[in-house]
């Protein structure tokens, strides 16, 4: 599990995982993503590894990352039990993925009719949402369904537990992170189509709200897949394990 450990309050050190600096200060997601480290799929990479393959001086990002909201307090979530986790990754981030996928459906259809004969990638644009609506609604279904209720049963139980639904535990959770890097290279692909949600000059009201949402969209992906990729998931993991030893 991804929660600050030996290091002072607002200091990032390069030997931190993404996922540690992301739950000690939230509002660094998106200076992360900025400078292009993954932290939610490979959130259990330190900075200075990650900070390699972006030929990056981890040091140097390390401090520019301590000097920013210096006086913000850990994530209020990252101090959650793992039930009343699940309970808020539902009423978060599931809630706002049912309720905005399909306005964005909407949203992108209108546009790519209205502006797709001047704007080509449109039509690239409204297939690769459609793919990543066509992933994310069964995955959601999965987790509220089956998974999510077999790690409620898990983590409220005193006693080691088996049973067809805890037993296939952690084959589901690798399924999940599977579909993760799925929905997060759909995303990447987004971006690229768009030049960074580049609204073009002959964009109208509509447009200007596509893109926007498209990348509200993105930014809460990355949150909501760092809280169980690298909080939640390993938490049940580690439970799995004891359970399976003992």
């Amino acid at each position: 599990m991804d929660t600050p450990s030996n290091h002072t309050a607002h200091q990032i050190d390069p030997t931190m995982t993404l996922g540690e600096i992301v739950t000690l200060k939230p509002s660094l997601a998106a200076e992360l993503q900025r400078r292009g480290f993954d932290f939610c799929c490979h959130g259990d990479r330190s900075l200075a590894d990650a900070a390699v393959e972006l030929d990056l001086d981890a040091q140097k990002v390390a401090e520019d990352l301590s000097s920013i909201h210096q006086d913000e307090a850990p994530a209020q979530w990252a101090s959650l039990g793992p039930i009343d986790l699940i309970d808020h990754i539902e009423s978060t981030h599931h809630r706002y993925l049912w309720d905005e996928l399909p306005r964005l459906g909407q949203l992108v259809d209108k546009i790519a009719m209205v502006h797709g004969d001047r704007h080509p990638e449109l039509a690239e644009v409204q297939r690769l949402f459609v793919e990543l609506r066509s992933d994310f609604e069964p995955h959601l279904t999965s987790e509220e369904q089956v998974v999510f209720p077999a790690m409620r049963s898990l983590m409220s139980s005193t006693d080691a537990q088996s049973g067809s639904a805890v037993d296939e535990l952690p084959g589901e959770v690798r399924s999940l992170m599977a579909e993760h890097e799925v929905v997060g290279g759909l995303l990447e692909q987004l971006r690229e189509i768009t030049a960074d949600y580049t609204v073009p000059a002959d964009g109208c009201a509509s447009y200007t709200e596509t893109y926007r949402a498209l990348s509200a969209l993105e930014a809460d992906t990355h949150l909501h897949v760092h809280k169980e990729n690298n909080v939640l998931f390993p938490t049940v993991e580690a439970r799995t394990s004891a359970g399976a030893r003992a």
